[in-house]
């Protein structure tokens, strides 16, 4: 599981600064998106923790090989599905939202 949140987590960052970053640039010199971005990466670090400790406790669990490989699987749909979800989420909530301010 750490290389999958290892790779999740540069994925989600990558698209953080190549997509996310695109919406919410403001001209001049403004540091607001970049520390916005720092805050957005910040959050998800926890929950890719929480996966790897997890699995680092699940193996001496005494469950099947089986029932380990199924939990494993949707795991790792759930942590991919929040790293390519939640950048889409945050410009769609951007894009919604910035007209109003």
């Amino acid at each position: 599981m750490s290389n999958n949140c290892a790779a999740a987590l540069l994925v989600y960052t990558m698209m953080q600064i190549f997509f996310v970053l695109g919406f919410i640039e403001t001209r001049g010199m403004s540091i607001a998106p970049y520390f916005g971005l720092v805050i957005l990466v910040a959050v998800i670090i926890p929950f890719c923790r929480n996966f790897e400790k997890r699995w680092s406790t699940m193996s001496s669990s005494g469950l099947s090989e089986q029932s380990l490989a199924a939990k494993f699987r949707a795991d790792q749909v759930l942590l991919w599905l929040l790293a390519l979800g939640l950048p889409l989420l945050f410009a769609g909530l951007i894009k919604t939202f910035a007209p109003m301010l």
